[in-house]
């Protein structure tokens, strides 16, 4: 792919670093100097891990590296321009990288060799996407719609998640569904007019967000779980790349949520004040109701049994398993509450008026 989109210099913060990958959708940027000569690389996970280590997106890449001496000094993997696509694959392989920067006789950028224009990254990828609940907060809308099919502009919220599964290359989709089940599976049916195959998981009652795992199909390889409330830009892919790097039998994905607090705040030791803060905020991580599991989690379910995330999570950590989490930069919002769905609204004629 043209790399012009994704070159950035030592001076630019990670916010603009976030920026063009996103814009690029490329999952990588390019740090060159004035030559344009390849002096690092910093990837969306790169950026994600140094969000949860509490850097600000403010931040500009030579003081992320000064900080982080491993970040800068990490020697990219780079290959000749010309390199025939085997060899590529070959080198992707053997380095377990999924980006390759091709350089000229001088050093210079001039493209980037992509696994995933060869290879597709979501192959085998399932999604099971929670759709039961009763959505009583959002009452009187859902007295007889349930929550995940109340339209976001003309269509209903879950079909938008549908839509972006397909085009991230997973086109096999169960939804669990409970609460007035008919509506869903009527407007869906086998998913054929969606361009993807889906079935259903139906509750004679509430599981809990992670109950239905156990009266899905058994998956043989990632498993993509997504709450049927939420509305995001998300690509599945960045999520499963990050995933997989971090060798995780689950990923949580999670928010940056600030919240502050409305009094002055004493730290103390003992009697003595230390300090006082005048209405901080404080910068927590929420769950963002996705998930990708691997097969292995199975052993931790019951079949039946009425379970949810928290308690799944905390039967994997005790049983030894890496669990980690995926901060998401994205547009994402829960639907579970007037003013959210409101806002959902608002966002996306928003988003219409602005392209």
């Amino acid at each position: 792919m043209d790399c012009s989109g994704i070159l950035v210099r030592p001076s630019d913060t990670l916010r603009h670093v976030m920026e063009r990958i996103d814009r690029a959708a490329s999952g990588i940027a390019l740090v060159v100097d004035d030559q344009g000569r390849l002096l690092s690389t910093v990837t969306d996970g790169d950026v994600r891990r140094a969000i949860l280590h509490g850097f600000r997106l403010d931040v500009t890449l030579a003081e992320w590296s000064e900080q982080q001496p491993e970040q800068g000094n990490r020697r990219p993997t780079t290959a000749s321009v010309g390199t025939p696509v085997p060899e590529l694959l070959r080198i992707m392989e053997r380095e377990g990288i999924n980006h390759l920067p091709l350089v000229d006789q001088s050093g210079r950028v001039t493209e980037l060799a992509r696994r995933a224009d060869f290879v597709a990254d979501t192959s085998g990828v399932t999604a099971l996407l929670m759709a039961g609940g009763e959505g009583k907060r959002l009452r009187p809308l859902t007295g007889d719609t349930p929550k995940p099919m109340l339209k976001v502009g003309d269509r209903p919220l879950i079909e938008h998640t549908v839509e972006r599964l397909r085009d991230a290359g997973i086109t096999r989709v169960s939804i669990a569904t409970h609460y007035l089940a008919s509506h869903i599976m009527e407007h869906f049916g086998n998913g054929g007019r969606f361009g993807v195959a889906i079935d259903y998981v139906n509750e004679d009652r509430p599981l809990g967000t992670a109950g239905a795992l156990s009266m899905a199909e058994p998956w043989e390889s990632t498993l993509l779980v997504m709450n049927g409330d939420i509305h995001t830009h998300l690509d599945p892919r960045m999520m499963l790349s990050f995933h997989r790097e971090a060798g995780a039998t689950m990923t949580v994905a999670v928010r940056q949520y600030d919240m502050q607090v409305p009094y002055g705040v004493v730290e103390t030791e003992g009697v003595k004040i230390r300090a006082l803060r005048e209405k901080p905020t404080i910068e927590l991580f929420v769950n963002a109701g996705v998930y990708l599991l691997e097969p292995g989690v199975r052993r931790f379910l019951t079949s039946g049994e009425v379970l949810d995330m928290t308690t799944l999570i905390d039967r994997l950590l005790a049983g030894g398993e890496r669990v980690v989490s995926f901060p998401i930069s994205e547009y994402w919002i829960d639907i579970g509450r007037h003013d959210d769905y409101a806002q959902a609204q608002a966002d996306l004629r928003a988003d219409g008026a602005a392209s």
